[in-house]
């Protein structure tokens, strides 16, 4: 295969009108080399092929004559200067609405920083309140623990006083009735929701310039995620075989696919990750998919992270 051969004079006059060498040889073959009017209608019909720039390629080398063999009318000439004029025109214009493209995206990229920022702010917000309501929260239950521990310790020594224990009974059932609560009812902290957030934008750190990669993985993620959420009795669902090719292709090739769905809490099983039906947290997979949305919404997710000490 070789680029086949056109008439070079043409092809220099196409290319000082702007038009580049690969996109002029496809038209001088196609329109037969005859003239640089049939060569530019050519271009016109085909301005929309996928391989309008692409460089032709054919079997056979057929040698073109000459210049001498395809003279150039002074018409021509005129109208090949009106064409470059034209494009020259085009050009001005398609620069000036492109520049204008250009500030209206920075003014919208100005914007969506200062949105990102503030939403930034609420979410260091909401994530102080957070800790301070956990933080309240386990100062109450330290305190209950220790008024329990000491009215335990009072009935230990009128026990071995020979005194009455009355109340006793009530005590261990409260005890009881207080660690049946925090097994159904567990404190969750806002950390296991940080780590799911800091493995999105690794990931999307340690793959950067593959943006459809990465909504791709994404995408998958949130299927893994929500199918399980949906049907969280379904073992098919809370089983993945490492080795599938769409699962690598899409998520297990990715550095980080795979510590998601283990902060999910999906375990490594010979060659499958699974996530035991006693083990399924609601909570944690509908923080994970929360996650996920904000990684996919948020044009500045994994751009701006806080650094907390």
């Amino acid at each position: 295969m070789s680029v086949p051969k056109v008439n070079e004079k043409l092809l220099e006059d196409l290319e000082v009108m702007g038009f580049p060498k690969a996109q002029a040889t496809r038209a001088l073959h196609y329109s037969g080399n005859t003239s640089l009017e049939d060569a530019i209608n050519w271009i016109v019909d085909h301005e929309n092929d996928i391989d309008i720039d692409e460089m032709p390629l054919v079997d056979v080398d057929i040698e073109v004559e000459s210049t001498e063999s395809f003279p150039i009318s002074e018409e021509i000439r005129i109208k090949a200067q009106s064409l470059r004029e034209q494009e020259r025109k085009r050009k001005e214009q398609e620069e000036k609405r492109l520049e204008r493209e250009r500030e209206k995206e920075r003014i919208q990229a100005g914007k969506r920083l200062l949105e990102a920022k503030r939403i930034a702010e609420e979410n260091e917000r909401q994530r102080n309140l957070s800790l301070r309501k956990a933080e309240k929260e386990e100062e109450k239950r330290a305190r209950e623990r220790v008024l329990q521990k000491l009215e335990q310790d009072k009935l230990n020594r009128k026990y071995k006083q020979g005194l009455p224990s009355e109340g006793q009974a009530s005590i261990r059932s409260s005890a009881t009735k207080l660690q049946q609560e925090k097994k159904l009812n567990p404190v969750y902290t806002t950390t296991k929701t940080e780590q799911l957030r800091e493995c999105l934008r690794n990931l999307k750190r340690n793959h950067q310039g593959e943006d459809a990669r990465i909504r791709r993985a994404f995408q998958t993620l949130l299927i893994y995620v929500g199918n399980v959420a949906k049907n969280p009795k379904e073992e098919k669902y809370r089983k993945i075989r490492l080795n599938n090719p769409l699962f690598l292709d899409r998520v297990g090739s990715l550095n980080g696919g795979v510590e998601f769905l283990e902060l999910c809490g999906f375990e490594r099983s010979g060659d499958f990750l699974h996530l035991p039906q006693e083990k399924v947290d609601m909570a944690l997979l509908n923080s994970a998919g929360f996650v996920l949305n904000s990684a996919m919404t948020n044009p500045f997710f994994g751009v701006l992270s806080t650094t907390h000490n």
